[in-house]
């Protein structure tokens, strides 16, 4: 390092090539005054004798000489001298570090004497460029490379190398390794606008040495403090753990060399509610605070580990909260200080319970708390509250405080059996939380003010459980409601269509009452509609699943929704999913539930908007965890029905379902479209999930389970020689009556057939016998199954086929089924109900041989299901 210079003095340059243009200048000058002066006695030797050219030339000599004088002494100059700035001289000339100043082509142009010293140059021609003094040193030519680099792009920079032996000489004294600092930076000349090269080179050996020193002490503060016996740990303002030492990091199982700051959070260390406890510790603005908490941390492995923490906080002078340390102080076995070991054990015990705890005393201040009471009422009551005497009524809603005050007069009392008080939380409604009140019988003084113990358990997930229970009954009983209702009505309908049917038939299209009859017959049809929604809600109405892909139901569906979309500013947009698994439902059912879905997207939005229906895969893993789900971990196949209308408002969500309830104008819903929707997926094994904003639109979601189809088994071919007989097949279950439809040239005449209609409704039973005999039916008629016995006992069996209603009183329809199949295996059965076929049809045997139709019924229809059955040869 160079010597500092005496103030108001400088060493003079090494290398200073600015001022030598003045003297050239001027020594070019002299020579051409003399030239001129010769030439010109040369010319005018013949005229020396005019006195006249005397004159001139004495003239001319005199100006020369005055003009050669003055200019050798600076008093004229020809052309304008560089003159440096002797400041900035001053300055580059006494800089401590080595000025060297280059052209663009590398050649010196300045250098001070610092840079001299620093170099072992003491003369001008002995000064070197950086690459010849740096050209041995890798290291050192690399950095000068970058710099080189850097000047010839517009950058400046700088760069620390370090070298074996000192640049110079003059220094040799300072033996081993010196570090240098080496700047760059670009001068543009003001007069010749001539860019610079300026380099600064300093010896940084000693402000190394120090640094290296601070670092070795530092890192000897850093290893006393990880092996010191207590633990330690520093955190940031949101609780992130900065520094953790080594020998809390063995207590807790850490890997200390893959330990990131800012990776850990006070919480991860912290065990059970011991956050609370933590989080409690507040300071004043601009001010520290140290509190001594016992507690548990938690080690790698989940086993909690009892320490005591001296935890000290500080917080900024606007009251935010600053930086965290704390000393972790093992407990060990046997330890005892200012508390008993068995003191220090309950205290582990009443931090780590899952109940809020409170110790009350009689003036009804809190005398005590956990840190479970601090979560539980974080918001409402602080530990500096509890400290300062805070009342129980501040934890207890005001509608219970009274109830309260009872059961801490009961407790002082010391009775026993107090009842537990249910409220809300006091400082969110929608939270709810139960009180236990205890008496403290203890005759002991060592907490005589204590006068009852108070248990707070929250009780939010219990209390939504409940009304959860709750609605899911009522659902229930709505539906069974629903069930029992549509059951007698499909039999008054099926009266009044089969009736309506037998007029039309008598009827001509001229007549009169024809019209009216036709209008009866809409009308039941519209009744028929209604019932089968509320079948549907009930999930009892009849399904009929079958393997689907739902791409082709959408988009056997586009058309239709664009219909009914059509005349609305409502757009549909249908996005496709690829490879979407099969499911199993009712076409015609499903159908109807995209069209509900559809129908209430387009009414959502009366100003218009655009409709969006999607399908898509949902694998296992993510169906077990999509938001806003509950859904099984099984593979689902996804339907959503999104729309940007007015939305649902919360407080109606958890009622769209339920039948009969509607947001529509009176007249222009029923109210038993969604709770339809719900029924039959329900009824499919699916899920429905709404999804809505106000203001923004809603999205329904329908979960269908991904249709896996069973493997069936080969049957094996037996041959028949005549000495063996072929086994035979098991006859199929319920064969669906197809009795909607029926071809045009289907014979539907009874030739003769006897059949038995069971029947415990009179006018069905009326109706449907006499709409079988105009068909040429034979038909015998039973109230119930043990009159239908007997009549079939009376006929000695002589019955083609049996036609019966699900429920009856004495016997149902499955179990007269039962019954018949022991004498007559072979007889043919229909059943007729309003409920789902699923719901009867799974208490009969697997072999058992029968139709199903559904109520109600037409005449057409009764009559193409007994023909088919009839028809059947299995």
């Amino acid at each position: 390092m160079t010597k500092s210079q005496p103030a108001g003095s400088y060493d003079a340059p090494l290398v200073d090539r600015g001022t030598r243009g003045g003297t050239v200048l001027r020594l070019l000058l002299l020579a051409l005054v003399l030239v001129c002066v010769a030439i010109a006695f040369v010319v005018f030797k013949d005229a020396m004798d005019n006195q006249l050219v005397l004159g001139l030339l004495g003239i001319l000599a005199m100006v020369g000489i005055f003009f050669i004088v003055s200019s050798m002494i600076g008093l004229v100059e020809v052309m304008p001298q560089y003159r440096p700035d002797e400041f900035a001289a001053g300055y580059l000339a006494g800089h401590p570090d080595g000025i060297l100043v280059t052209d663009g082509k590398g050649r010196i142009v300045y250098a001070n004497a610092a840079y001299g010293r620093l170099t072992g140059a003491t003369k001008a021609v002995n000064a070197q460029s950086l690459e010849a003094l740096l050209s041995k040193n890798r290291e050192a030519t690399e950095a000068l490379y970058r710099l080189t680099a850097a000047l010839r792009e517009g950058r400046e920079g700088h760069e620390e190398f370090r070298l074996l032996k000192p640049l110079g000489r003059a220094t040799s004294g300072s033996a081993g390794a010196h570090w240098y600092r080496l700047k760059a930076r670009i001068l543009v000349s003001p007069t010749a606008n001539t860019p610079f090269d300026v380099w600064q080179i300093a010896d940084i050996t000693s402000e190394r040495e120090d640094q290296e020193r601070f670092f070795r002490e530092l890192q000897n503060a850093i290893d006393y403090l990880d092996h010191a016996p207590a633990g330690f740990f520093s955190a940031g303002r949101k609780g992130e753990v900065f520094y953790l030492n080594a020998t809390l990091a063995e207590w807790l199982g850490l890997d200390l060399t893959k330990f990131v700051p800012g990776s850990l959070s006070m919480s991860d260390l912290v065990a059970g509610e011991g956050m609370a406890l933590i989080q409690s510790v507040t300071a004043s603005p601009g001010e520290k605070r140290t509190e001594t908490l016992d507690l548990d941390l938690r080690r790698s492995n989940g086993q909690s580990l009892p320490v005591r923490l001296v935890h000290s906080v500080s917080s900024t002078r606007d009251g935010a909260p600053g930086e965290s340390r704390t000393i972790v102080l093992g407990r060990q076995k046997g330890d005892v200080g200012d508390q008993s070991a068995s003191a220090m054990r309950f205290t582990r015990f009443f931090n780590n319970t899952p109940m809020a705890i409170a110790s009350i005393g009689g003036d009804g201040k809190i005398l005590r708390i956990n840190a479970p009471f601090l979560k539980l009422f974080s918001g409402v009551v602080s530990r500096d509250d509890v400290e300062a005497g805070a009342s129980l009524d501040t934890i207890v809603h005001e509608s219970a405080r009274t109830e309260l005050a009872r059961a801490l007069a009961a407790a002082k009392d010391r009775q026993g059996d107090i009842a537990p008080i249910d409220c809300r939380h006091p400082g969110d409604d929608q939270r709810h939380v139960r009180f236990y009140v205890n008496a403290v019988i203890d005759e002991s003084d060592e907490a005589p003010e204590e006068v009852a113990i108070v248990y707070a358990v929250e009780t939010t997930e219990q209390k939504a459980l409940e009304t959860q229970m709750a609605q899911t009954q009522k659902m229930n009983a709505v539906g069974t409601l629903a069930g029992g209702i549509a059951h007698d009505f499909n039999n008054v309908l099926t009266a009044i269509l089969l009736s309506s049917d037998h007029l039309l038939l008598q009827a001509r299209p001229s007549d009169a009452s024809f019209a009216d009859l036709m209008e009866i017959k809409r009308n039941a049809n519209r009744a028929a509609v209604l019932v089968r929604q509320l079948l549907a809600f009930s999930r009892k109405q009849t399904m009929r699943p079958v393997v689907l892909n739902l791409t082709d139901v959408v988009g056997d569906l586009r058309m239709l929704v664009d219909r009914l979309i059509s005349g609305t500013n409502v757009k549909l947009e249908v996005e496709y999913g690829r490879d979407l698994w099969p499911v199993r439902t009712d076409l015609s059912q499903f159908e109807q539930v995209l069209i509900n879905l559809c129908v209430n997207a387009r009414d959502a939005m009366p100003n218009g908007g655009m409709i969006r229906v999607r399908t898509r895969n949902l694998p296992a893993a993510e169906a077990a965890s999509f938001p806003g789900a509950r859904l099984p971990a099984e593979d689902f196949v996804v339907v959503e029905v999104q729309d940007n209308g007015t939305g649902i408002p919360p407080e109606i969500m958890d009622k769209i379902f339920e039948p009969f309830f509607t947001t529509k104008e009176v007249g222009k819903g029923t109210g038993l479209g969604l709770s339809m929707v719900y029924g039959i997926v329900k009824q499919s094994g699916g899920y429905i999930y709404p999804e809505s904003e106000v203001g923004k639109g809603t999205t329904f979601r329908v979960f269908l389970p991904r249709h896996i189809p069973e493997m069936q088994p080969v049957p094996v071919q037996v041959e028949n020689r005549g000495d063996a007989s072929t086994p035979d097949a098991p006859a199929t279950s319920a064969a669906p009556a197809q009795a909607a439809t029926a071809p045009a040239d289907m014979d539907l005449t009874g030739k003769s057939a006897v059949v038995l209609l069971v029947e415990d409704e009179e006018a069905v039973r009326r109706g449907g016998k006499r709409m079988l005999e105009t068909r040429g039916y034979t038909v015998h008629e039973a109230g119930s199954g043990t009159e239908a016995l007997d009549i079939m006992d009376e006929l000695e069996g002589k019955v083609d086929i049996v036609v019966s209603d699900v429920v009856m009183p004495e016997m149902d329809g499955p179990t007269l089924l039962t019954e018949l199949r022991k004498t007559y295996p072979d007889l043919k059965f229909i059943f007729v109900s309003g409920y789902a076929e699923d719901a009867f049809a799974r208490n009969l045997p697997a072999d058992a041989k029968f139709g199903f139709l559904p109520k109600p019924f037409s005449l057409k229809q009764l009559a193409v299901a007994v023909r088919e059955m009839l028809d059947r040869n299995d």
